[in-house]
């Protein structure tokens, strides 16, 4: 995104509908923010639920979270582009149309299959809504100070949504049908629409470049292609679809790059990563983004499946995390950062997050809640330590003038950062669970076979139509079985997040933070 300095005729226009007419333009904006930070979060608690009633296998839960992921990580750079180029608001308009429509239709589908359809929709209007909404401010509130403000504002939309989404989808869960969770969306998306339209003004960047629509192609196609093979691999074995796809992704994304190379308007910048602090200040971003993702898709069956914890239960045992974080954030910001500086502080608040996850792989099938709330302490401390302080390394690391642009690239990286932790850790817990699980299915009754291999909730369900002694002894293997890939799934965490902190040492710039203008940190980009 390139921010234009406001004129003062496009100062004119941006309160044309009088000074407090920005504040409810604001104020639809951050609706706009919330309603998309809502959904994202609203879905951890439900996934079991969804195992139930779709009669979704795990590979499919993977594929209903990593959809909205997918498509909203692959065209967030065009679409902010999109909106330089044909307007802002308009572009922000058919993202809430679309997000709103598509959420209705999820409500009322009936196969997982049609579920992952329309995440993926709704994943393209949040595309549109994230980057579009932000990318308005500067033209709403020209001085700093508001402007500062304004972003804050913003924020607290975004924020809201990581404690507000579990408890409102298990608070749904207990009283309405699970389709509530997207038909909730509508009303808000309503008033979105009807504040962006009464207040929030049009705005172009008169100098945007094309899309690289051949570009977004390649980066889409080659990391679906790659996420494909990592959820079908541990279902399918290493057969020639599977086998293809991790293949044919690598070489998909090879061409991606070739092409930004030698593109005369590329999606991304390259030369970038030149720069040590926007490189590995956006690898801590990633790599604990994954870590994030990963956590709580394995984390919600087992507090609500093995440890029998309702769904509403299970968004309030999450509650540590969120808290956590949220502590660790202010922290950072106001006291460790200034002293330590971010070489020190990021790589520390990723191995605090490893640490956490070490006390997670000590959680027992029978176990209480306990040791997984200190585990989710720890790890939610962790990453708010290093998530806010890794994008204001990335953003003081460029020229004033590249914000926008780094800005992108940080938020790409974390949209593929939680595609790929859903998808990695969602397969090797399926890979673990099914190699445990081997043994009991051998003396089950063919009919309990298939629900019990797709995933932990359907072996639950499978064991209600057994004798006594059959399903107690299917539930007891499947939580078995569930909390040894949980294991396996934290341990591999762990030990990213630590080879990461090692090389964010070593290779991470000393010095210390820059202060920029209060927009620059805050920004979500509409492209290069």
């Amino acid at each position: 995104m390139s921010i234009t300095r406001t004129s003062p005729g496009r100062r004119a226009a941006s309160t044309a509908r009088g000074p407090g007419g920005r504040w409810w333009a604001l104020a639809a904006l951050t609706i706009s923010i919330l309603v998309v930070a809502l959904d994202s979060n609203v879905l951890v608690t439900a996934l079991p639920t969804l195992s139930l009633k779709l009669d979704a296998s795990t590979s499919q839960l993977q594929w209903i979270t990593v959809g909205y992921t997918l498509a909203s990580a692959g065209l967030l750079l065009p679409a902010g582009k999109l909106g330089d180029r044909f307007g802002r608001r308009a572009t922000l308009l058919i993202g809430l149309l679309l997000f709103g429509a598509s959420s209705i239709t999820a409500s009322q589908v009936t196969t997982a299959g049609e579920l992952i359809a329309t995440r993926v929709l709704m994943g393209a209007g949040g595309a549109m809504i994230m980057p579009m909404a932000l990318a308005v401010l500067p033209v709403l509130f020209p001085e700093p100070a508001e402007r500062g403000r304004a972003v804050a504002v913003t924020a607290i939309g975004t924020m809201l949504g990581l404690p507000l989404g579990p408890l409102l989808a298990g608070w749904l869960l207990n009283h309405f049908a699970w389709g509530s969770i997207f038909l909730i969306n509508g009303p808000v998306v309503v008033l979105g629409l009807i504040g962006v339209v009464l207040w929030v003004p049009e705005s172009k960047d008169p100098s945007a470049s094309r899309v690289d629509w051949s570009g977004a192609l390649l980066s889409a196609a080659g990391v679906t292609a790659l996420v494909y093979g990592m959820i079908e691999q541990p279902i399918r074995g290493w057969d020639a679809p599977v086998q293809g796809g991790l293949i044919g992704g690598g070489a998909l994304l090879a061409c991606f790059l070739v092409r930004q190379l030698r593109a005369d308007s590329p999606l991304i910048n390259l030369s970038l990563f030149a720069s040590r602090g926007f490189t590995w200040g956006s690898a801590a971003f990633a790599v604990t983004s994954f870590a994030l993702s990963g956590a709580q898709f394995v984390l919600t069956p087992y507090l609500q499946v093995v440890q029998g914890s309702d769904a509403q239960g299970t968004g309030l045992r999450l509650l540590p995390l969120i808290a956590a974080m949220l502590v660790g954030a202010a922290l950072g910001e106001k006291v460790l950062a200034p002293r330590l500086g971010p070489r020190v502080l990021i790589p520390l608040g990723m191995l605090v997050s490893a640490a956490g996850l070490g006390v997670l792989t000590r959680a027992l099938a029978g176990g209480g809640y306990g040791l997984a709330a200190l585990a989710l302490i720890v790890f939610g401390f962790g990453l708010g330590l290093v998530l806010p302080l890794s994008v204001d390394t990335v953003l003081a690391s460029l020229p004033a003038e590249q914000s926008g642009v780094g800005n992108a690239m940080s938020r790409t990286l974390q949209g593929i950062g939680v595609v790929f932790g859903s998808a990695v850790l969602g397969s090797v817990l399926n890979g673990g669970y099914r190699a445990q699980l081997t043994g009991t299915l051998r003396t089950l009754p063919d009919t309990a076979t298939s629900p019990a291999r797709s995933g932990v909730a359907g072996a639950h369900d499978a064991a209600r139509h057994l004798s006594a002694t059959d399903g107690r002894q299917l539930i007891h293997a499947a939580d078995h079985a569930y909390v040894h890939g949980m294991t396996q799934a934290a341990s591999l965490t762990a030990g990213l997040l630590a080879v990461c902190a090692l090389l964010v040492v070593a290779l991470l710039p000393g010095r210390r933070r820059d202060h920029r203008d209060p927009l620059a940190p805050s920004v979500t980009p509409t492209g290069g």
